[in-house]
């Protein structure tokens, strides 16, 4: 196999002509004759430079509205013949092939397509097909070919050239045929998934994932883990679009935890500030209120033990005063759709502390997909986008809830969503006062909630744990009556849970006796 290949012809036809010009500027000048399709083509010789059309090479005209130009022999032949095979050379000379030693290409724009809400036949139109044939091709024959799928190597081309007088090393061909072919295999992923959402194939026989590398990661949960974090390319506002202000990289463990925050302020109005602390994948603290620093005050004394070195996300602009409160202990990263410039500048003080900004929220209600692996395969479902309204809820005790009650039993109810099974969540006041998350029995996450709440009224010189009066979400049923009893001796005083256990009449026989006022939502949500 050969090393080094001289770069002496380049075939060019992108969608994406960011740099193009430049590029195709920067090959005329080291000698390399281009060729081109339609826009392209276009847009290089409007910046003066000699370009042949690929109709002149193949002695066929675009035809059918561009699907078909490139798909001919004259240009697969340049791409895939082995030059230093004579049967192959002998059938180039034949035919008038002229190998093709630099092949650029970028795809249509079909997730971008999609992103907008085009529709079915927009949608189809932007599939490429000529541009995933000639990537495929010469990417096969790296052993003579360059190709280049992305703006971003473009730099990296010219120089390799400079640096091997004109030529391409294989190592650096392999490397872009790697890169070439995860960009056929995204797109084909992007192209299937849209498909089987547009024909409502909710379990297609295969299923392909895809994502560009956003970060490569220092380790993973562990050190002696190797990781990375990928986009995938929807857009959502989140970790992978937001801008980090300052601070170190971020871990694994702080894009998980990061995450995690983002999402559960995103189910609360923006309207109305927001904040969650979170600790290992679970909120240790998470409250409404008038100002963001008052939120912010609310969730920290839910928790203040784990709160430190936790993550902090808010549903709207950082301001210099949360920024300050927050600043009172260590905290790993905050995270916010934007942040004060006054804000920024309190953070500044705090070099490890990372900012993090999205410019916006994710959609609690939009659809999507999330899989997790497991041996020999994955788990695919929909992102759990389950809400309940307050006109859903089914009363079911002698005791109906007061208005006061409701207002945080749909707050529980939300926060519940986001706390791992078996999770229960005891607020006051739209803050929550006690959270028992991931126990084997909820029993056991029912007194381990009393029980923070207890150690927080010690420490914050109360006279009584929050969770006197409170109201109590559970993530799931309760099997038996004694769950409804330990939330009663917590004094628990109304109870929201979506009911459907073989024992719902013991059940609400024990909130009946103890005196809690009890609603059903018919809605679970786990969270493994």
């Amino acid at each position: 196999m050969t090393d080094r290949i001289p770069l002496r012809r380049a075939l060019i036809s992108v969608s994406d002509k960011a740099g193009l010009v430049d590029f195709a500027r920067a090959l005329a000048g080291r000698g390399v004759d281009l060729l081109s399709t339609g826009g392209t083509a276009q847009a290089v010789r409007g910046a003066g430079l000699a370009v042949r059309d690929v109709a002149d090479l193949t002695g066929f005209p675009e035809m059918m509205d561009g699907r078909v130009k490139t798909l001919h022999p004259r240009v697969h032949g340049g791409l895939l013949a082995l030059r230093d095979n004579a049967e192959h050379a002998a059938a180039m000379e034949a035919h008038g092939i002229e190998a093709i030693d630099l092949l650029v290409v970028n795809l249509y724009p079909f997730e971008a397509t999609v992103a907008k809400g085009a529709d079915y036949a927009t949608c189809v139109e932007n599939i490429d097909i000529g541009g995933p044939a000639m990537i495929r091709a010469a990417a096969k024959n790296h052993a003579f070919v360059a190709t280049v799928v992305d703006v971003e190597d473009y730099a990296a081309v010219l120089a390799e050239l400079d640096v091997q007088g004109g030529a391409t090393t294989l190592a650096f061909r392999q490397r872009l045929a790697q890169a070439a072919y995860a960009r056929t295999a995204a797109y084909d992923a992007a192209v299937s998934s849209w498909m089987a959402d547009a024909i409502g194939q909710a379990a297609p026989r295969r299923r392909a994932f895809a994502g560009t590398l956003a970060q490569t990661l220092r380790y993973g949960e562990n050190p002696h883990q190797a990781a990375a974090f990928y986009a995938d390319g929807s857009g959502r506002p989140g970790v992978a679009t937001a801008r980090q202000w300052q601070g170190k990289e971020l871990s694994y463990n702080n894009i998980n935890d990061t995450d995690a925050a983002f999402e559960l302020v995103a189910e609360f109005d923006p309207l109305a500030p927001a904040v969650a602390i979170i600790k290992h994948a679970n909120p240790c603290g998470v409250a409404l209120g008038e100002t963001f620093e008052a939120a912010y005050r609310r969730a920290y004394d839910c928790d203040r033990t784990s709160a430190f070195g936790g993550i902090v996300a808010l549903n709207g602009t950082l301001d210099e005063a949360t920024a300050r409160a927050i600043t009172e202990i260590f905290t790993e990263v905050v995270i916010a759709p934007d942040a004060t410039d006054a804000a920024r500048a309190v953070f500044a003080a705090k070099k490890n502390l990372r900012l993090l900004t999205t410019g916006g929220l994710p959609d609690p209600h939009a659809g999507g997909l999330t899989f997790r692996q497991v041996a020999g395969g994955f788990l695919v479902q929909g992102r759990d986008n389950g809400h309940v309204a307050r006109e859903g809820l089914r009363a079911v005790t002698r005791r109906q809830p007061t208005e006061a009650e409701l207002d945080d039993l749909m707050f529980a109810w939300t926060v519940a969503k986001h706390v791992k099974s078996n999770a229960i969540v005891y607020a006051r006041d739209r803050a929550t006062v006690g959270i028992g998350a991931g126990q084997m029995s909820r029993v056991d996450s029912t007194r381990i909630g009393r029980r923070k709440s207890e150690d927080m009224a010690e420490a914050l010189g109360l006279s009584a744990p929050l969770t006197e009066g409170a109201a109590v979400a559970s993530d799931a049923f309760f099997p038996f009556a004694d769950g409804i009893e330990a939330l009663a001796a917590a004094g628990a005083r109304a109870v929201i849970q979506p009911g459907g256990s073989m024992r719902d009449d013991e059940v609400i026989a024990a909130a009946d006796r103890l005196g809690l006022a009890m609603v059903f939502t018919g809605q679970r949500h786990f969270r493994h």
